[in-house]
């Protein structure tokens, strides 16, 4: 396999600020790393569960990583990470998985691919980048901010019945009705134009409240997965994946949101079924199972959430390349 030449998300933070994997201990465990293989971390976020399978690999391994967003290409911790030959990095979504791993020449002998979804710390704890209702920034929450509309454009132009299907959808809001009627209200009267003028808004427009959730929660999730498109990307990605990896290789997907593991959880359970023709038909017709799954879902440990409550959502599934 040809060694990757260098070029010129760990996802979450503790309650100190630090940037923390989440699931790393799990996450080693199902990609299961080999010394001399060839890794993909799709969404290398601050790059913590890039260190740590680097550490991992041998003098001949190779770790390609991905990110949409260029602050993460840019961050420091990428930049420590280029001093090894063995690491590279790349700006772009891993809807792009395939012809990523193609430039490097490793499509079919990819040993392990990680994808952590979701939006990353540095993500929401940076006010500029629209992303929190708690901080007062500018309503972007593109996660590549080169290209697409932001947050405030979308609602600027988003129809009232699709902003009701998409916070329905994507943020399973109760008060989606509300909420876009409150929207297409405040915007005939100037542009929503920043995060707490949306959370403002969403909080009066909702009658209830949960005591542990943010009025704004599920309809701030519900927008950044629609511009982002992250669901679509998901669903492009994963065939990609199966492709890219080698008979023995490994997929770990940890998800955040109910959506996302669903898509995971039914991808992996028709590739290992494998697809056949109608039961009326002589013949089967289809494909034989690409990937069988490892374990069962796992969550993090009651010990991770108090030291990282952001993860206490995550979940994390693994699943292996079989021989065609």
């Amino acid at each position: 396999m040809p060694p990757i030449v260098s070029k010129s998300s760990g996802r979450m933070t503790n309650k100190d600020g630090a940037h923390l994997p989440v699931m790393l201990a799990e996450v080693l465990a199902g990609l299961s790393i080999e010394p001399e293989g060839f890794y993909l971390d799709c969404t290398f976020g601050r790059g913590g569960h890039s260190r740590a399978i680097l550490e991992r690999l041998g003098d001949n391994g190779c770790l390609l990583a991905l990110d949409k967003d260029r602050a993460a290409v840019d961050s420091n911790e990428a930049k420590t990470l280029l001093e090894d030959a063995r690491f590279a990095i790349e700006q772009g979504s891993y809807a792009e998985l395939q012809k990523r791993v193609e430039r490097h020449g490793a499509m079919g002998q990819v040993a392990g691919i990680l994808m952590d979804l979701g939006v990353s710390s540095p993500q929401l704890d940076e006010a500029e980048r629209g992303f929190s209702f708690i901080r007062d920034g500018v309503l972007d929450m593109r996660m590549d901010t080169s290209c697409g509309m932001t947050a405030s454009e979308w609602l600027s132009r988003v129809a009232e019945g699709e902003l009701v299907r998409v916070l329905r959808l994507y943020g399973e809001e109760r008060y989606a009705r509300r909420i876009a009627r409150a929207v297409v209200k405040a915007r005939a009267a100037g542009p929503i134009a920043t995060t707490l003028q949306l959370a403002a808004l969403i909080e009066k427009a909702v009658p209830t409240r949960e005591k542990t959730k943010h009025p704004a929660t599920r309809s701030f999730q519900a927008i950044r997965i629609a511009i982002n498109r992250e669901l679509e990307e998901l669903e492009q990605a994963l065939p990609q994946a199966v492709a890219a990896l080698k008979p023995g290789g490994r997929l770990a997907v940890i998800s955040f949101h109910s959506l996302e593991d669903r898509i995971v959880k039914r991808f992996m359970r028709e590739e290992e079924k494998g697809k056949t023709s109608p039961p009326n038909l002589p013949l089967v017709i289809g494909h034989r199972p690409r990937l069988k799954r490892v374990g069962k879902a796992q969550m993090p440990s009651e010990a991770e959430v108090a030291v990282n409550p952001r993860a206490r959502s995550a979940v994390l599934r693994v699943a292996e390349r079989v021989a065609a």
